[in-house]
Order: C-alpha cells, then structure tokens, then sequence
C-alpha cells in the first residue's frame, strides 16, 4: 500500500475505525469519549490537508485513485478526487474538530452522539470520494439517517416533527435519482463514473435523467420552493448538528449538480439553464426577505443559506469558468462562514438558552471577543471586500452577468436585502444598552471556543485577501468541465478566469471545426 492508493481509503474509514473504538468505550468515562472522538477527528483533518498538498492542481483527472471489483462486474470499490471534489474533503475535516470541540459540554448520552458523528463523517467524505455510481448513492442517502438521529434525539422540543421532515423531503426526492441511476446503468453498461463522464447518453434520455437528479438535489441544496424543511430542521438541531447541516449537507446538492447534471447531461443542462437562473433569483431574493421578519437567529441564519445556495446554483449553471469557480468558491467559504454563525449562536444559546433576537442587546459591553468573531462572519455573510463571502458572489454574478445581465441584476438585490438582514440582526443582538438583567452577568468567550472560532476568523479573512489557494486548486477541473460542456451543447462560454476581457458570446462552431481538446484546456495558465 502507497500514499496514492491507501489516502483515500484511509480518509474515508478512519471515523468508523474512531466509531469501533468508542462501542467498546464505556459510557460513563466521559473524557475518553471527547479525546478519541477529538484526536480521531484530528488525524482525519492532518490527512485531508496531506491529500491537498500532494493533489496535484494542474491536472483536470481523477488522482489517488483505487479501482477494485466488489459486486459482480459492474460495481466497484473505486475512489479519487479531483479539483472538484478534493477541497470539498478538506472542509468537510475541517469542521469535524471544531463540531466535537463545541460539543465538549454535551453529556446526554455523549458515546452515541460522537459515534453518529465520526459515522456521518465517514459518510460525507465517501460523498465526495467515490467513482461508482451505487456506491455515491449509498453515502449520498446514508448521511440521512445520522443526521435524522442527530435532530430527532439531541434536538429541540420539536425535533420529532423537524427530524422526519428532513427525512421525507429529502428521501423522496432521492427515489427519483436511483431510478435515473438504474436508467444511466442500462444505457451506458456501467456505474463507472469516470466512464459514464465520457458517456453520451441521448438528448431526449437527459432530460428525464437531469429531471430526476435534480427532484433530489435541488431539495439536498435545498433550492427555493423545495427549501421548506431546512429552517425547521435548524432550529430544532443541536448546534453541532446546524453546523455540518449547513456548511457540508447543503453541498452535497452542489456537488450533484457539478459532478453529474452539467458534464452527464449538458444539452439537458443548457436547456434547463433559464429554469434554474429564475429559481435561483427567487431564492436570493424572496428569502432574503422571508430572513428580514425572522425572530429566531437560527432561523434567519436558515433562510440566508437558501439565498446563499442560489448564487451556487446561478453560477454552476452559467456554465463558464467564471460562475463556475465562483460556485465553488462560494460553497467553501459558505461551509466556513455558515459554520461560525452557527457556533456563535451555540455561544450565547449555551448561556441563555433562548434564541429569541429580542432576549439580547448591548451584548458588547460584557462580549467584545465575542462581538468581534460575530461581526467578522456577519461581514463575510454579506459579502464584504476583504472576506471570503465576497469572492464567490462576485465571480459567480460576473459569469451570469456575461449570459444574462438581468439575471445578474436580480441576484444584486440580493447583497443589498443580505446587507439588511445582516446588520439588523447584529444591531439588535451586539448594539444597544445593555439593559436586560440576565444579560449583566454574561461571560465572554472561554478558550475552547476561541479555539473553535479564531481558526476560522483566520480562514474567512485569508481566502478573502488571498483566493489563489483554493481557485488554483479548482481551475483545471473546472476549465475541463467547461470545454466539454461548450463542445456538447455547441455554444463557447468564452469566458475565462485568465482573461475576463472575453466576451462571452454563445457561437455555435463552424461544421468540421476542430474542438479544443479538454487537456489542452484545462492546461491554460489561469490567472487568480
């Protein structure tokens, strides 16, 4: 076994290995459970930034990749990453040591909390790491029932019904997929990812395929209307369990649309592309509103992802290299910055047991640490320069502003109602006279949870000043995803991140010219 072989795998199964160690654990050694539970976590995230360090990003192909037979012919045990995915494994052990640091208080049964955790891990990762149409659906719908647990056990006095609403909506919608999956299977002979990418499957067979893919990852992102469970769900989750609902599952339907609809099914993609601009513009708007009435932070914060995940879905289907790494851009920083909100709501929920906007006020004068983490993810949520949410909403309204400049135009009434909802609610919670009696006696913040908050304050300034890490990572991928997808439908998305001058103008090419061979592409120099 090598590192180029064993990472993944490695990645993948070590939580469930950490999940094995805590069965034998006994319940009542409390401590034991929260240090295995934190160094299995660590070692998985000391592993996923090796990965990144020997991912290779001017290559557009899959890297560590294993390819072994596990049922019959077809199915397979295969695994690899790519500028697509790879990052998506690096945020995903990211989050974990800072989930199990914020739970470090929880002791209502604490052994089985953890292991639903390290096994829900195991499951997101496999997400993003499998090259096997069965087995993707196997993590893709495994990561239902942990979190089902995780809402419906340690949740809120309403969890049952939140608990069950999640698994309906998003279940139902994923019956849909596995029936498009058993289609792809019979046409193209194989669950081989990387063989149904090269795979044309026909023009009219694409548009029931991306219909069933997208019934169920417009409801994991989710997609405005089909974002009715998310808020609910928030709400009632703990805050360890709002945290990976919000920065990881939601991008699991991000993920989908990347990884299958728009290089699987391009001419249904394309055809399908106003459809979802259009939804995308209602989510960034009409839920931005919906946030401005919310009188739980939870809740508000809920709302804002759907508005958050519309600039994700505006730029994938833009289909240039612009909106694109924009998209993806966008769900890193959003997966940083929806995470710390989260946890700054777990903060003072922990201190005051409510989350009523109303209950706080002043809180600056006993929490300036805390006001400060608050303000930095505040600014970041609504995209200021300087912060990571910045990047990705403009990259991604630049590629749509080159496809459709009212779209475009629409999307930027969203910054602006982000601006609203945003800075009230940090009016309201951090400003003001401090004149509520409960609040005279509040603590600021103790050292686990700088621990958890200051490494991503760091994060969420870097990747605003200095985006090159990630969209370096990316940018071969994403410039092999584009060639492909203009020579498949016949239009030239001519604009790229190396020079933003291009018009973009949709050209089909002239009969019996020669295409750009996608590595020749995805070699280009891209200047971030």
């Amino acid at each position: 076994m090598t590192f180029e072989n064993s990472i993944l795998t490695l990645l993948t199964w070590l939580p469930v290995l950490g999940a094995a160690i805590l069965l034998l654990t006994p319940k009542t050694a409390l401590n034991a459970i929260r240090w295995i539970s934190l160094i299995v976590t660590i070692v998985v995230f000391s592993l996923s930034l090796a990965l990144w360090q020997a991912f290779d990003p001017s290559s557009a192909g899959f890297q560590f990749v294993v390819d072994l037979p596990w049922i019959g012919d077809s199915i397979g045990y295969r695994v690899g990453v790519d500028g697509i995915s790879v990052l998506f494994v690096v945020l995903t052990a990211l989050l974990m040591p800072a989930v199990v640091v914020s739970s470090w208080e929880v002791d209502s049964r604490l052994k089985e909390y953890m292991i639903v955790f390290l096994v829900l891990e195991t499951l997101m990762i496999g997400v993003f790491t499998t090259l096997d149409l069965a087995m993707f659906y196997v993590f893709f719908e495994g990561t239902l029932l942990p979190m089902f647990l995780i809402i419906g056990i340690w949740g809120g006095s309403a969890r049952i019904q939140a608990a069950y609403k999640f698994f309906f909506y998003t279940f139902i919608g994923s019956v849909l997929m596995l029936l498009a999956m058993m289609a792809m299977y019979w046409d193209a002979g194989t669950t081989d990812i990387v063989r149904l990418l090269g795979h044309d499957f026909p023009v009219g067979m694409q548009t029931w395929l991306w219909l069933a893919f997208f019934a169920s990852l417009a409801v994991k992102m989710p997609m405005w209307p089909f974002h009715r469970w998310l808020p609910e769900a928030h709400v009632q989750a703990p805050t360890a369990g709002s945290v990976i609902l919000a920065a990881i599952l939601l991008k699991l339907g991000g993920y989908g649309f990347l990884r299958f609809s728009l290089p699987m099914f391009p001419d249904a993609s394309a055809q399908f592309a106003n459809f979802v601009f259009l939804l995308s513009v209602a989510a960034i708007i009409l839920t931005s509103l919906v946030a401005l009435v919310q009188t739980d932070i939870k809740k508000l914060i809920a709302y804002s992802s759907v508005a958050h995940m519309g600039f994700v879905t505006m730029g994938i289907f833009a289909g240039n290299a612009l909106g694109i790494q924009g998209a993806m851009f966008q769900m890193i920083s959003h997966g940083i910055v929806s995470g710390a909100l989260f946890l700054c709501v777990g903060v003072i929920y922990d201190r005051m047991h409510t989350r009523e906007i109303s209950a706080y006020g002043g809180l600056v004068e006993r929490m300036p640490q805390y006001a400060f983490a608050f303000m930095v993810f505040t600014m970041a949520n609504v995209g200021l320069p300087g912060t990571s949410g910045f990047v990705g909403e403009f990259l991604t309204m630049m590629g749509v502003f080159q496809v459709n400049t009212w779209v475009a135009f629409g999307a930027a009434f969203g910054v602006i109602f982000s601006a609203c909802y945003a800075l009230w609610l940090y009016r309201r919670t951090i400003f003001g006279a401090l004149t509520k009696e409960s609040l005279k006696g509040i603590l600021d913040l103790n050292l686990r949870e700088k621990v958890v908050l200051y490494p991503l304050i760091v994060l969420t300034v870097v990747f605003g000043f200095y985006p090159a890490p990630i969209l370096d990572t990316t940018a071969a991928a994403v410039d092999n995803l584009v060639a492909h997808y203009s020579e498949s439908t016949g239009r030239n998305p001519a604009v790229d991140l190396a020079d933003e001058r291009a018009p973009l103008e949709y050209v089909a090419p002239a009969e019996g010219a020669e295409q750009p061979a996608a590595e020749e592409h995805a070699a280009e120099p891209a200047a971030h």
